[in-house]
């Protein structure tokens, strides 16, 4: 059993790549391919919701591809074994839930669910969105991904804060550490007393805020530290 009471563990990109969901930045991301301002902000909706439709489906159709990997699994094992830990993930996407994690909060939404920007109906979602799909509830064509788009909040922040302030660990995987709040969630953690641990690829832009620091493929690094840490 693990030294740590309360764990925090924060997810990005990085840690989706290696089950094929392409990371953001980077040789190969997705905005190599995708201007930001075109796909990923409320006025490019209200500018051009058919390319925006057409970016969001296209992620889903990878996404039915996509599987989780060993570190996913590690993640889930921690949960189970451990208890008490919160796993907040960047990623829109549902492989922690495949793997079987359960406390788990998407701060930028979820690519498997649809908002109605009339009604602010929110609803499970697999399929394509257009412009001319109806909300199930008030009938309007005002159907969106149901995520969190450059200029909106981040989902559940104040949940977020008060684990990261009871935390005696905070372990981030596979995030770039250029993308607020949740890059500075590091120092959250450090004012609470946490040790603090970078799995990664290679540093993050936050890098030296962490006191720990390991580099590695993710499906290799996390089932080792996990292993790691329940042995501790």
């Amino acid at each position: 059993m693990s030294k740590f009471q309360n764990i925090v563990i924060l997810t990005g990109a990085g840690l989706s790549a290696e089950s094929g969901l392409g990371t953001f930045r980077g040789q190969g991301g997705l905005w190599s391919n995708f201007r930001i301002e075109d796909v990923a902000t409320p006025e490019a909706f209200a500018r051009d919701p058919v390319r925006v439709h057409e970016f969001y489906n296209l992620r889903r159709s990878w996404h039915k591809q996509a599987r989780p990997h060993a570190a996913h699994l590690a993640l889930a094992r921690l949960e189970r074994e451990h208890g008490t830990v919160l796993t907040v993930t960047q990623n829109i996407d549902a492989l922690h839930e495949a793997a079987g994690t359960r406390t788990l909060i998407h701060m930028h939404g979820e690519l498997e669910r649809a908002l109605c920007a009339a009604c602010g109906l929110s609803a499970p979602w697999t399929e394509d969105l257009t412009i001319a799909t109806l909300c199930a509830r008030c009938g309007e064509a005002a159907m969106r991904p149901d995520v969190v788009w450059f200029g909106e909040m981040p989902r559940e922040m104040e949940r977020i804060y008060e684990a990261l302030g009871a935390c005696d660990l905070f372990i981030s995987i596979g995030t770039s550490g250029t993308v607020y709040p949740a890059a500075g969630f590091v120092m959250e953690a450090r004012a609470a007393g946490a040790h603090t641990v970078e799995l990664n690829l290679e540093p993050s832009d936050g890098a030296d805020l962490f006191l720990e620091r390991i580099e590695g493929p993710a499906t290799e690094i996390v089932p080792a530290y996990v292993e790691r840490l329940l042995r501790s």
